[in-house]
């Protein structure tokens, strides 16, 4: 089998066969293939796609060139959730605890792995761009080590019934190699490499089934809808191909998820929102999201009941005590959700003011994903230091009435050097008009729900 024949097979429009597949992943893990013939290849997959069985093959040799965890010896559902990402998205710090709370016998979360009904092993990634990134945001809480071992991660899941960590070597070392090829070769945006990407990643935690957050709009990798419902159903059937539950929910991203930007600033409004407070949209998707790891873990029979338990869980404190043991478990300061406080705070804080009156009818919402970035709450490349301060906090939000003068968002920041362009693209960020734009639904389409259970 040569490189050159796939890669001429594949820029014909035909189909790889899953030796074909494995063949070309096999060369990228062990290197015996050179990364001419792997870029090669990868730009005849961005002009000719894949096809379903193609995606499926390409998903399970990622899945397969590193460790899969093998969690068979916990007789919970293992389910998980990702997102692709956006602005102000703190939901996984919120839905982890929330249903490992749900998950366990009488909601007690020193509860022995047998006792638990689901389980959330969670690994994450970094932001990059203007997307923030969970891993992150965990570490603006001091102590909380994301670097655990699979050891440890299987020991904290086995005490808490979740566990947030970051993707360690042994998973899916292929994804590295070619990621890093598709980022310098203008590959990046195929659907299909993206559904590979994550899939083998979220596949390799050894779950049973996956809720996926596919974003759409402004602040959205997807930015149209069309785009998004495409990737989203291929992740489904890519997943039910590999025996997995899959359920892919197509949500608004048009403007941040709550109010708060940067990654001290979303812990402590995950924090609010444990305590049963926080702003109403990050609190719904909350809810919606957990219901459906509820149902397709099994412990709920309707999307009905698995919002009440999510609700429950929060107005008991009970997913307050789950994320308590995960953070103190995995190092961290857990004293910070009684006194939020002890959370990095910014040194200065900066407020932007409305030009005029009016409503604020549109908020472009990556130019405010990139202004807290400038101010170093994010990434442009991987090696950038994080201010984990840094950030903003919006006073109003879409559909909000607005007086000129009155403030529209606290600007908090550290580098006074960073400011005043921080300032100037904001102010280009916010749109006010005389009349309130129509609501926009959350949660836009659901793909897969047809007998996810």
């Amino acid at each position: 089998m040569r490189a050159v024949d796939l890669i001429r097979k594949k820029r014909d429009g035909a189909e790889l066969s899953r030796e074909e597949i494995q063949f070309l992943v096999d060369g990228a893990t062990r290197g015996t293939l050179p990364d001419y013939q792997l870029a090669a290849w990868l730009m005849a997959v961005i002009w000719r796609g894949l096809t379903p069985a193609e995606s499926a093959a390409l998903t399970e040799a990622m899945l397969h060139s590193g460790k899969v965890i093998d969690f068979s010896d916990f007789p919970c559902a293992k389910v998980d959730k990702h997102s692709t990402g956006g602005v102000g998205d703190k939901t996984s710090l919120v839905i982890a605890p929330v249903v490992a709370a749900g998950g366990s016998a009488g909601g007690m979360q020193t509860s022995a792995k047998g006792q638990r009904s689901i389980c959330v092993p969670m690994i994450s990634g970094r932001g990059l761009g203007h997307t923030g990134g969970t891993l992150d945001k965990l570490e603006s809480i001091a102590g909380f080590n994301v670097n655990l071992s699979l050891a440890e991660f299987r020991d904290v899941l086995e005490k808490c019934g979740c566990a947030l960590i970051g993707q360690t070597p042994e998973i899916a070392p292929a994804d590295k190699k070619l990621y890093a090829l598709r980022d310098v070769t203008a590959t990046v945006e195929s659907p299909f490499l993206i559904c590979a990407s994550i899939m083998s990643k979220k596949m390799a935690e050894g779950i049973d089934a996956l809720v996926l957050d596919v974003k759409t709009g402004s602040g959205a990798f997807m930015k149209n809808p069309a785009d998004a419902e495409f990737l989203a159903g291929l992740m489904v059937e890519t997943g039910k191909r590999m025996g997995k539950k899959v359920v892919a929910l197509i949500t608004d991203m048009d403007q941040p998820l709550g109010r708060k930007v940067g990654n001290a600033l979303e812990i402590e409004e995950v924090i609010e929102i444990l305590n049963g407070g926080g702003p109403p949209d990050l609190r719904e998707l909350c809810d919606e999201l957990a219901a459906w790891m509820f149902l397709l873990g099994g412990r709920v029979s309707t999307l009905t009941e698995g919002k009440q338990l999510a609700v429950e869980m929060i107005a008991t404190g009970r997913a307050l005590d789950a994320f308590r043991e995960v953070i103190r478990a995995q190092g961290g300061d857990a004293s910070v959700l009684d006194d939020p406080s002890r959370l990095p705070r910014a040194k200065h804080v900066e407020p932007l003011k409305a030009s005029a009156s009016g409503y604020i009818t549109a908020i472009r919402c990556e130019q405010i994903g990139i202004a807290s970035m400038m101010l170093g709450g994010g990434r442009e490349k991987i090696t950038d230091a994080i201010d984990p301060a840094a950030g903003l906090v919006l006073k109003k939000k879409v559909g909000d009435r607005v007086e000129a003068g009155e403030t529209i968002c606290d600007v908090h920041y550290n580098a006074a050097a960073r400011l005043p362009d921080t300032l100037s693209l904001l102010a280009k960020s916010f749109e006010i008009g005389s009349e309130a734009p129509p609501a926009r639904s959350l949660v836009q389409k659901i793909i897969g729900a047809e007998g996810a259970t």
